[in-house]
């Protein structure tokens, strides 16, 4: 958890305002959610391994009977900090349907907390940038995520990047087609998951490690090893169907090809920036259908990512509701995008000395304001230069020395470029 310092805050909400305008202008709107929900919200088995670092809140006027009956840390919680936004999201909606439209399109942009070991790019609070879709059981609700997010990352100025696609769908079914049994599919996709750092090798061998069919395995081994040929293919169903095993659900693959047609259609491309990685698994347990991520050449992690999540709804709203959704991480986008210093007024330093009359000193900010500018009092110090060139860098463009003659009429302030 970081503080950060004035011109790193508004660098941030520069960059926040960019996503936010991009989002709003593809037809979403901004909703916000408490910072906590109840524990057993959080950890009903949606949030996959991040439940595991979900921060609890004790319950209050907690007794020692009760602290040594407890059997587990859950047992002493009643609510807890939220890990992401579509948990709270799925609440928020079970709890307002009958208020929002049909198809609810929202953002949320706000901090989640999650006890992470900290390291660059991984952190106990950050923020995340989301945008859902709830209502649209088609793949017009994915097109339209992707639309959007890749016209947010193009704002952003960040040239080159794709989106890694997937279906649990095709998922499920090639695992059930190699010989894994269903009781051991969420395990095997935790280690599949894992290919990008233990590489084909170190997956085998943890999949040998769980103790899964041998025969399974080795069907998954071969397919993973199998040769093949090195060519260009665009997002598209002979390179989806080049990827997968033979017998890959042939309704799934269409769908996934109509959203890249129409995603290339929306941007003008012949092609859409998507790329199908048939081993994305993305970790959290309540996706059902297409899900994706955001890459960059520049960087080996991912900037973001989402999918469907139709079951998630229900579990609050006692009927099904389709969903997906897709997130921004902030935080890493943050460390890659270079915004332009915000344009606008002026950014005016009124540099005065202990006797300047405060009643002019006020009155000058204030018409300063007034006609749209940034103005700030800053008294006067004995290293006037330093001061200046602090005030420079501070993002203030010009200055006026006032003294105890300071006017209070605008017209009469003298002005000086900050340079």
């Amino acid at each position: 958890m970081r503080d950060f310092l004035p011109a790193e805050k508004a660098r941030r909400q520069r960059i926040l305002s960019v996503i936010m305008e991009s989002y709003r202008s593809h037809g979403f709107d901004e909703i916000e959610t408490p910072v906590m929900e109840d524990s057993s919200r959080l950890n009903a088995g949606l949030g996959g391994d991040n439940e595991k670092l979900a921060f609890g809140v004790l319950k209050r006027g907690l007794t020692r009977d009760e602290l040594q009956a407890a059997e587990q840390p859950l047992d002493l919680v009643d609510l807890g900090l939220r890990f992401d936004l579509t948990v709270p999201l799925a609440r928020f909606y079970a709890t307002h349907r009958a208020e929002l439209p049909n198809v609810f399109r929202s953002i949320q942009i706000a901090p989640v907390w999650r006890a992470e070991r900290p390291q660059k790019g991984r952190y106990r609070q950050f923020v995340q940038c989301d945008i859902d879709i709830i209502g649209e059981p088609g793949i017009q609700a994915e097109a339209e995520l992707l639309v959007a997010s890749l016209a947010t990352v193009d704002a952003l100025g960040l040239a080159d990047a794709t989106i890694r696609v997937n279906d649990r769908r095709l998922l499920i079914g090639m695992l059930a087609g190699f010989g894994f049994a269903p009781e051991h599919h969420d395990g095997v996709l935790i280690t599949i998951d894992k290919l990008d750092k233990l590489g084909p090798e170190g997956v085998i061998a943890e999949l040998a490690e769980r103790g899964v069919d041998p025969d399974a395995v080795g069907a998954f081994q071969a397919f993973l090893t199998r040769p093949q040929t090195r060519e260009f293919l665009p997002f598209g169903e002979r390179a989806i169907r080049r990827a997968l095993p033979d017998g890959a659900d042939a309704s799934v693959i269409a769908d996934l090809v109509a959203i890249g047609e129409a995603v290339a259609a929306a941007r003008g491309e012949e092609f859409a920036p998507l790329v199908f990685d048939p081993f994305l698994v993305r970790g959290m347990g309540y996706y059902t259908g297409p899900i994706f991520e955001l890459a960059h050449p520049s960087v080996p992690y991912s900037l973001g990512g989402g999918g469907r999540y139709d079951g998630m709804i229900g579990r609050f709203l006692g009927s099904e509701v389709p969903a997906t959704g897709f997130s921004l991480g902030f935080e890493r986008l943050v460390d890659l995008v270079e915004l332009p210093t915000a344009s606008g007024g002026a950014a005016v330093a009124l540099v005065h000395d202990a006797d300047a009359p405060l009643a002019a000193l006020l009155t000058l900010q204030s018409a300063l304001v007034a006609r749209g500018d940034r103005a700030r009092l800053v008294r006067r110090a004995k290293n006037t230069k330093l001061q200046l060139e602090n005030l420079a860098e501070q993002g203030f463009t010009s200055f006026a020395f006032l003294g105890a003659d300071a006017p209070s009429e605008l017209d009469a302030l003298e002005l000086r470029p900050l340079d």
